[in-house]
């Protein structure tokens, strides 16, 4: 696959809308120009890249309606990288068109235009509450693999006061080491930590003994 592949069914796309299109102007791939509108540029790849942005971004400084083209893939994985990219050009101002090689379809994903992301309330009220329930920084930024949550560190709260008592009451666990969810998370047991006894009673599991055992803290 080459990116001149992609220019046939893109002109012929932009031509159904009255466009006179050519390829190679300037810096850019494809140029398209209609009376009375603004021209269109459309940067061809075969993949999204930092580069293809790159291209995208510099050609703002011609026009607004700006596109990025590439290959229509198949699978969940180019699905996620298409939502994932196609936000990113959203915010960057940039329209998103893919083409399906084998049938000449070209399809619109986004638009160029100003972008105002909507904040999310409940979020940013997550974001604020893990925050706060965090004890101390456990975690390095950047790290990939198991992260230290307030959740697990009260997990292991809970686990460590039941390797030191033994069997207990969820109410006692939760007086003895002020997690105020302890019985819930005992019961929901996310890590498989905990074995309910009956009668509100829990103890560990052996995979709570050897959770506890590699993080005595």
């Amino acid at each position: 696959m080459q990116e001149t592949d992609l220019y046939p069914p893109i002109k012929a796309f932009l031509e159904t809308a009255g466009y006179s299109v050519k390829a190679e102007i300037g810096a850019a791939d494809v140029v398209a120009l209609r009376d009375g509108h603004e021209p269109v540029i459309v940067e061809l790849k075969t993949g999204f890249s930092l580069a293809l942005f790159h291209q995208g971004v510099a050609r703002l400084a011609i026009s607004d309606q700006v596109y990025l083209a590439v290959p229509a893939g198949q699978g969940r994985r180019f699905r996620k990288a298409l939502a994932d990219n196609t936000q990113l050009a959203r915010r960057l101002g940039l329209g998103v068109m893919t083409v399906r090689l084998s049938t000449g379809l070209v399809e619109v994903l986004c638009d160029p235009g100003p972008f105002a992301p909507r904040k999310s309330a409940a979020k940013r009220r997550a974001l604020m509450a893990e925050f706060a329930r965090r004890r101390g920084d456990p975690n390095l930024g950047g790290v990939q693999g198991q992260r230290v949550t307030a959740y697990r560190q009260d997990a292991l709260l809970c686990a460590r006061h039941l390797a030191a008592a033994g069997a207990c009451r969820g109410a006692w666990v939760k007086s003895a080491t002020g997690v105020v969810r302890a019985t819930t998370l005992m019961r929901d047991n996310h890590y498989g930590w905990f074995a309910r006894l009956g009668g509100g009673v829990y103890d560990l599991t052996d995979a709570g003994r050897v959770a506890v055992a590699a993080q005595p803290g």
